[in-house]
């Protein structure tokens, strides 16, 4: 995808979350399988303590993350008005390889549908600060059809 598409998308029409629940601050690189957000680390983020952020945040960046991809493939196929409906989420596997995230630090997210059948998707994911990985995460992702 190139700059100007990127520009033009608005991050609240590929995820459901709104407010202060929204912790991808920007979309890097963006393609019908894989996202690239970052993320910078605030006090408003949940699971903060008086030393930063605990690490279980990463499991809601990574999922996230394929929000965007998974609602960007849901636009191009249904358009931008189309359901925003939400994934239900299962931690397949988390590995994390730091024990507290300091503050106003970036966080760099890749996720990516690594299988994918119907409204099944199995996404890996590597969150990065300071090109180090800071976490793997395997998520299920599960969205329940709607009839009409």
């Amino acid at each position: 995808m190139n700059n100007r598409e990127l520009a033009a998308i608005n991050i609240e029409d590929l995820i459901p979350h709104r407010g202060k629940m929204i912790l991808i601050d920007k979309i890097i690189d963006l393609e019908k399988e894989y996202a690239v957000t970052s993320s910078i680390v605030s006090k408003s983020w949940p699971l903060l303590t008086d030393d930063g952020v605990q690490p279980l945040i990463l499991l809601e960046l990574a999922a996230q993350s394929a929000g965007i991809c998974n609602g960007w493939d849901r636009i191009k196929t249904q358009g931008v008005d189309s359901d925003k409906m939400g994934w239900l989420v299962g931690i397949k596997r988390a590995v994390f390889h730091i024990d507290l995230i300091p503050l106003a630090c970036e966080i760099i997210t890749r996720a990516e549908n690594f299988k994918k059948y119907d409204s099944l998707r199995e996404i890996r994911s590597v969150l990065r600060l300071h090109n180090d990985i800071i976490a793997e995460v395997t998520l299920q992702l599960f969205q329940v059809e709607q009839h009409d």
